[in-house]
Order: structure tokens, then C-alpha cells, then sequence
């Protein structure tokens, strides 16, 4: 791709992103979210490979019907209401088709299956802009819209999304695709939190942004794709498997990390507004994720096996420069909790 292409495409992802970000009506709230769907295709499918291609279809195609349910939602409801204002969504049956549509464009479960395939099919640094830019524009939205949605959908998408998130990560030795669980996991925490209090979602949002992005750069930097790989990163650089491991501990919520710092805030509101019923099972659902994540440290810290060199010759590979970026992330991904007052 050439730089100049690549420069267009990727202006034009940001400008879908800030357009719906600062719209009020729901036409240009669309308009943003289609450009930034046609702008990512491009972007994913660059590998010219035939999973590359089948990675941008699937997105392409739940992305569209996504975008169709909004249309429609925001039709029917200006229908009802008279205007298009994203603040006056007074109809029930729109506000439960935004919820669902908003949900199948971040993949939260049970529309979720498309995700896991398509960072399968993509490069690691799409994947990582997958799951984090690309979940800046619907959230946005959904902070928006979030007093006028179904609190009993948000919280029960949120809890199956959390569970199922852990669950099926259990099952895969794929890096992406346990990433791709991860996000539906972070999501659906989200969801329950959007209910209660905005502020404490968008931290969650931040946090695990920045989680997610680091975990990628050092997936990137050390060439992992597969749990076999990640294995023999020590041999690589014991320094970078290291933040690995921290990372990945800290995207599971272990404490005193700094993932462990939004779920926290989540339960202690579920706590305060009484529901019990809620916090037990997503408590739970934290100690499933946090299995496979404590897994993958494993893995990275005490399997490593003696290979020949032409199994594990990472070390004879060109490296990326990406170290002033990870070293400023690292101390945010792991010791954020201190300035925890701040920011609430």
C-alpha cells in the first residue's frame, strides 16, 4: 500500500470515528460509522491473503447489518418523535434495536462470533486497531444514548457477554482469538457499568484501550501469534517477556494491577445499588478469564523448552522500534491504581 493511500485511508478512520463522537443527530452518527467501517476494510484485507479477505467480508457484512438496525432504529424513532436528536429516543422497540445494534458492532455475545475470525484473519496491528479504535465510535453512542436504553438488556448482555468471554478463551491457544474473547469480556463489563455510572465506564474504556494496545505491541515486537510462541519469547528478550507476563496479568484484573482497578469500581456499584443476583456471576466470570490468562503467564515464564536453532531463531529477525512507546505504557498498564483518586 502506498504511503500516500495509507495516509488517506487512515485520516478517513479518523474522521468517521470523530464525526460520530461529536454528532447529535442520528444521520451524521451513521454517516461517521459507515465511513469508519468502509475506511478499516481496506486495512484488514492488505495482507492480499485469502484469510485476509475473508477476515474484511465477515466484518464487512456484520458491520453493514449493524449499521441497517441503526438506520432503521433511528428511523422508526424519528417517525414516533418528530426529529432526529440521538437525545430523544423515547420509543421502546428503537431503544432495544440500538442496544442489540451497538452490540454486534463492538461483538458483544451472543452477536459476537464474527471477532474472534476476523483478528484471526488480520495482522496483529490491525487487530489491535480492531479492538481498540474501532470501539471508540459505538461507545461513544451508547454513553450518549444510555439513559434511555433497557437497563435489564444492558445488564443481562453485559453478564453473558463477561461469561462467555471467559469461557470460550479456555479453549483456545490462538493469541488473537483469546484477545478477541478478552474484548467481549471488557465489553460486556461495560455494559453493566453504563447502567450504574458513565464516568467509571469510560475508565474501563481507557484502561483496557490501554491494555489491549500494549499486550499487541509486545505480541508484535516479539513476533507471537500462538501460545508456542509466546513460549519461547525469553530467549528473545527476558525483559519483554516479563512485561508480557504483567500485561497479561493486568488485562486478567489481578491485584494490585491496573486492570484489577475497574473491576473493582463495577462491583462495588453493583454492591451499593443491591444487585446481588448480578455481582456474584460476574465475580465469577473474572476468575475464568483470569485462568486463561494466568495460563498464557505459564506459559511465557516457566515452559520454556530447549530447541535447536532452527526452531526458535526469533532472535535472527528484524525488530521493531516500538521501545519509547512500551516503556511509557508499561508503568501505566501495571501502577495506575495510586492515581486512581484523580481520575474518579
Amino acid at each position: 500500500m502506498s504511503p500516500t493511500i495509507q495516509s488517506i485511508i487512515l485520516s478517513s478512520l479518523a474522521t468517521g470515528t470523530i464525526i460520530t463522537m461529536t454528532s447529535h443527530s442520528w444521520i451524521m452518527a451513521w454517516v461517521g460509522l459507515e465511513i469508519n467501517t468502509l475506511a478499516i476494510l481496506p486495512i484488514i484485507s492488505k495482507k492480499h491473503h485469502p484469510r485476509a479477505t475473508e477476515a474484511m467480508t465477515k466484518y464487512f457484512l456484520t458491520q453493514a447489518a449493524a449499521s441497517a438496525m441503526i438506520l432503521f432504529a433511528s428511523t422508526l424513532n424519528a417517525w414516533y418523535s418528530g426529529q432526529w436528536s440521538m437525545m430523544q429516543l423515547t420509543t421502546e422497540p428503537s431503544s432495544t434495536m440500538l442496544t442489540m445494534a451497538l452490540a454486534m458492532k463492538m461483538g458483544l455475545a451472543p452477536v459476537h462470533l464474527w471477532l474472534p475470525e476476523v483478528l484471526q484473519g488480520s495482522t496483529i496491528m490491525t487487530a489491535m486497531v480492531l479492538t481498540t479504535w474501532q470501539k471508540l465510535a459505538p461507545m461513544t453512542i451508547l454513553i450518549m444514548i444510555h439513559q434511555n436504553l433497557p437497563t435489564m438488556i444492558l445488564m443481562t448482555m453485559g453478564l453473558i457477554s463477561s461469561l462467555w468471554g471467559g469461557w470460550a478463551g479456555l479453549n483456545q491457544t490462538q493469541l488473537r482469538k483469546i484477545l478477541a474473547y478478552s474484548s467481549t469480556a471488557h465489553l460486556g463489563w461495560m455494559y453493566i457499568a453504563i447502567s450504574m455510572k458513565e464516568k467509571i465506564t469510560m475508565l474501563t474504556l481507557l484502561i483496557y484501550i490501554l491494555l489491549t494496545t500494549t499486550i499487541f505491541m509486545l505480541m508484535n515486537t516479539s513476533h507471537s501469534k500462538t501460545m508456542k510462541d509466546l513460549s519461547t519469547t525469553w530467549t528473545l528478550s527476558p525483559t519483554l517477556t516479563t512485561m508480557t507476563l504483567l500485561t497479561l496479568l493486568s488485562l486478567g484484573g489481578l491485584p494490585p494491577l491496573t486492570g484489577f482497578l475497574p473491576k473493582l469500581l463495577i462491583l462495588q456499584e453493583l454492591i451499593i445499588y443491591h444487585l446481588t443476583p448480578i455481582t456474584i456471576p460476574l465475580a465469577f466470570s473474572t476468575l475464568l478469564s483470569l485462568f486463561f490468562y494466568l495460563r498464557l503467564s505459564y506459559t511465557t515464564t516457566i515452559t520454556l523448552h530447549p530447541n535447536p536453532t532452527t526452531m526458535s531463531n526469533k532472535w535472527r529477525q528484524k525488530k521493531h522500534n516500538y521501545s519509547k512507546l512500551i516503556s511509557t505504557l508499561m508503568p501505566i498498564t501495571t501502577m495506575m491504581i495510586p492515581t486512581s483518586p484523580i481520575m474518579l
